[in-house]
């Protein structure tokens, strides 16, 4: 983890006189930072009076007005009030009147909202309904959910419950650390649990109560506690190169492909990504909302678009740009720039076919050094920030542009009769050739020679579940509405004299990125695997959490592969809450173990097995709940060292615990948020993030081929195996057999139940 630089926080010492506090200028400065960048991300004037509306001020102002002419005073003497407070002699009494009732009703207008907007955030700060078993539901939920309904309004858009989210719960360091030392105690022996007690109860009794109110300031003064650290230190300060490391891939339709032809589903799918960018734009899109109720936070979704990382010495940004008219196109070594619009409209969708096949059709070499170019962004940040200050000119083209579209010269995607298909395509959207990717843009549009499309995104701007509401938008758009002519071309006439794409000239450094890079993604060992035997349906059906039932298969695989339990990392969301990202939970629990260890006894029952799985699914349902609703470990004890960094206050406790290697990490990304597609109907389409953190580490969605303790082809056999064998545990039912679930291994073997 990156610590922070600057340091000194807030001191306080005792003198007999009373308590001297001395504020440290820099750490004010940061807290008083998040504050501002919360107060800058306001989302237009309709979501900032939501629940009400422009035109319901308009309402109260004539309801006010005419009150003036029934002799009926319900402001109570206010508007008399402001009346006699306003400047004399330049207006008649008639218009003092009017003007004071407009006064009054502006401030009762806004008066209301606000009441409107904190009764909402009020009832969204109730979070029993999440523990309370599938399928029952309390009265007081209900009474809630009849509230939320009625203080949400009728149509709501995209950031419309922004400033009615609540704020992340800061949790106290008492049940932080308990949750921690519980976390861990089936994974140490007594000697080394007695240990790390003794650091958490040192930590517990001395730096903790100081370091927590420093972060108590900061939970009320920013919108997010966590969030914007996290970005900064566990993104952008990163030096290690982002690709494999960081970035993550999302995978096309498994079982079809609209057309053959790859300029046409290359034009369908960026027209239609325009469409979802205007929407986005104007906050058209429905905002998701569990339950179909519960608002989730969008901040996220802002930056989808016209966004790229900018390397740096020290530290990278993120550069957001307004609305950008251009894509930049990598073909065979050279870049293409290309107009989206023309005549003040998006170019269709028969049109950007015909400009990428212009690419397609082009015949000249690429510049010197063109080649591998992109191979920077690949490779060491510090060396890429270099690069990037004596050629910024050069690069304002691709760092400018809506996003980059790589019109790849391979075939790839999922053939059954091809062994390795699979691990070929996830491999090719994970990094490619190293130098066909441009891995800072907020996401690369892949699009290959068979019709097969996929993204590779940059992970520091946001998680995984946004790039995947977007993903759905494009390929229902791209299927059921734009579709496609009997030849498979782009439906729509062609306009010939929309100008061709222009070749991008450039200022070629020497350095390069690429061999870096090339180790990297050849170091990548990844199996991919389709589980056919059973869905989440079958789950369900058993009673059972499909997420805790993957999650125990995991822990059963991991102990038959390696022979031991492990940190296992699980990321679930906390969007519940004002710009929530993920939170940890810690899969591997004493449960956990007790259920795999009975699995390997030869002399327990399938009863026994049976009733421990269920205690080991309870207690990691209930822990996702605790990190969905702010209750975590892990983004609180990050927040409590990185405050310590810049105190200069040393904590060997929290050393300890960021240094801890997640040996076994896992990811879930959620399927059909937008409910366009019939997955029971349609084919399935994978949204796998990928991040690789420690040499022998099994990670998901790969492994490493440098370590000789992990083999991805072995692991994938192992959870396939150990996802029989729990369903063995459950009584026999007849089923309808389900589409199958999509194994990426070594991680993504979770993403589809």
């Amino acid at each position: 983890m990156a610590e922070a630089h600057q340091a000194v926080g807030f001191e306080f010492t005792v003198r007999p006189d009373g308590a001297d506090i001395k504020l440290s200028q820099e750490v004010i400065k940061n807290i008083y930072l998040s504050g501002v960048t919360a107060w800058r991300k306001r989302n237009g004037v309709l979501a900032g009076v939501y629940p009400a509306s422009p035109s319901s001020w308009l309402i109260v102002v004539i309801a006010m007005i005419s009150t003036l002419y029934t002799r009926v005073d319900l402001s109570l003497g206010m508007i008399d009030l402001i009346k006699e407070n306003l400047p004399r002699g330049y207006m008649s009494v008639q218009t003092g009147k009017v003007l004071s009732a407009i006064l009054f009703a502006t401030l009762l207008w806004l008066f209301l909202i606000y009441l409107l907007r904190y009764s909402l955030k009020a009832l969204l700060s109730y979070h029993a309904w999440i523990f309370e078993s599938h399928g029952k539901m309390s009265s007081s939920t209900k009474l809630w959910l009849s509230l939320i309904k009625m203080f949400s309004g009728r149509r709501p858009l995209l950031y419309s419950f922004q400033a009615s989210l609540p704020r992340l719960p800061l949790p106290s360091v008492d049940d932080t650390i308990d949750r921690y030392l519980e976390s861990v105690h089936a994974l140490l022996d007594d000697k080394r649990y007695k240990q790390m007690e003794t650091l958490a109860n040192d930590f517990r009794n001395t730096s903790a109560p100081q370091l927590q109110r420093y972060l108590l300031l900061k939970s009320w003064w920013a919108t997010n506690y966590v969030s914007d650290w996290w970005e900064e230190y566990i993104y952008l300060r990163g030096r290690s190169p982002i690709m494999v490391n960081s970035n993550f891939y999302v995978m096309d339709l498994l079982y079809i492909t609209p057309t053959q032809r790859q300029t046409a589903r290359a034009g369908n799918v960026v027209h239609a990504m325009l469409q979802y960018r205007r929407k986005l734009e104007r906050g058209e899109h429905a905002p998701l909302r569990a339950l179909g109720i519960v608002p989730m936070c969008s901040s996220q979704m802002e930056r989808i678009f016209n966004t790229t990382r900018i390397p740096g010495i020290e530290t990278d940004i993120v550069q957001h740009l307004s609305d950008r008219k251009h894509l930049v196109v990598y073909h065979r070594g050279r870049f293409f720039q290309v107009w989206l619009y023309t005549g003040g409209r998006h170019l269709l969708p028969s049109e950007l076919e015909m400009q990428f096949q212009r690419i397609l059709n082009d015949t000249s070499e690429p510049q010197p050094g063109e080649l591998k170019l992109a191979a920077l962004t690949a490779g060491n940040r510090y060396t890429h920030a270099r690069t990037h200050a004596r050629t910024h000119a050069s690069l304002q083209a691709v760092e400018s542009s809506a996003f980059f579209l790589t019109l790849d010269d391979e075939a790839q995607g999922y053939d059954p009769a091809k062994t390795g298909s699979l691990d070929g395509y996830a491999k090719s959207l994970l990094h490619g050739k190293c130098y066909d990717r441009w891995f800072d843009k907020s996401f690369t549009l892949i699009s290959y020679t068979n019709g097969k499309m996929g993204i590779n995104t940059e992970h520091s701007w946001a998680d995984a579940p946004i790039i995947g509401h977007m993903w759905e938008y494009v390929l229902a758009t791209d299927c059921f509405h734009l579709g496609y002519t009997e030849e498979g071309h782009c439906k729509g006439d062609i306009n010939k004299g929309i100008p061709p794409p222009a070749r991008l000239e450039w200022q070629i450094p020497k350095e390069t990125s690429y061999v870096l890079a090339k180790q990297i993604a050849d170091d990548v060992d990844f199996h991919g695997c389709l589980f056919s035997e059973f869905g989440k349906g079958l789950i369900k059906k058993c009673r059972t959490s499909p997420d805790a039932f993957i999650q125990l298969a995991l822990q059963l695989a991991q102990f038959r592969d390696q022979g031991g339990f492990c940190l296992t990392y699980e990321s679930s969301m906390t969007r519940m809450f004002r710009e929530g990202r993920t939170e940890t939970v810690r899969s591997c629990t004493s449960e956990a173990v007790a259920f795999v260890r009975a699995m390997e006894e030869e002399d327990k029952t399938n009863g026994t097995r049976l009733e421990l799985f269920r205690k080991a699914a309870d207690k990691h349902q209930n822990m996702y709940r605790l990190a969905m609703t702010g209750s975590g470990i892990d983004r609180h004890l990050f927040c409590l060292y990185i405050m310590s960094k810049y105190l200069r206050m040393d904590s060997p406790f929290l050393k300890q615990v960021l240094s801890e290697p997640w040996k076994l990490s896992t990811s879930q990304t959620p399927q059909q948020q937008l409910n366009l597609v019939d997955i029971n109907n349609s084919p399935l389409w994978s949204l796998n993030g990928s991040l690789c953190i420690d040499d022998h580490n099994l990670i998901g969605s790969y492994l490493k081929f440098s370590s000789s303790e992990t083999d991805s082809f072995r692991f994938g056999q192992n959870i396939r195996k150990a996802m029989l064998d729990i369903q063995s545990l459950f009584k026999p039912t007849n089923h309808k057999t389900e589409l199958p679930l999509m194994n990426g291994v070594s991680k993504g073997h979770k993403k589809d139940v």
